[in-house]
């Protein structure tokens, strides 16, 4: 099963440990780690469903292309990482 890990800057107002999600596409993998910490759905993706600008979603230390397109496919041993990304210049 792959794993999904939000990073610590993530985690710190709302616990959620890395799990071992049943998944087959990233947005399923997000969408079952996000079930064990609710509060933390609105930080990650907006309403439409998309990640939001402020995040990026890694794959085996891949960054994801798409925002919106979350139908990548997963293998069992993949990572999943959330961060949140740093903008501004």
């Amino acid at each position: 099963m792959p794993q999904v890990e939000f990073a610590p800057a993530l985690t710190r107002h709302v616990a959620c440990p890395p799990q071992q999600v049943t998944a087959r596409t990233v947005g399923e993998a997000l969408e079952a780690a996000l079930r064990a910490a609710p509060a933390l759905r609105g930080y990650v993706l907006d309403e439409q469903g998309a990640v939001r600008r402020h995040v990026a979603v890694f794959v085996n230390s891949r960054m994801i292309a798409s925002r919106t397109d979350l139908s990548a496919s997963l293998a069992d041993e993949d990572k999943v990482l959330v961060i949140q990304a740093l903008t501004g210049g």
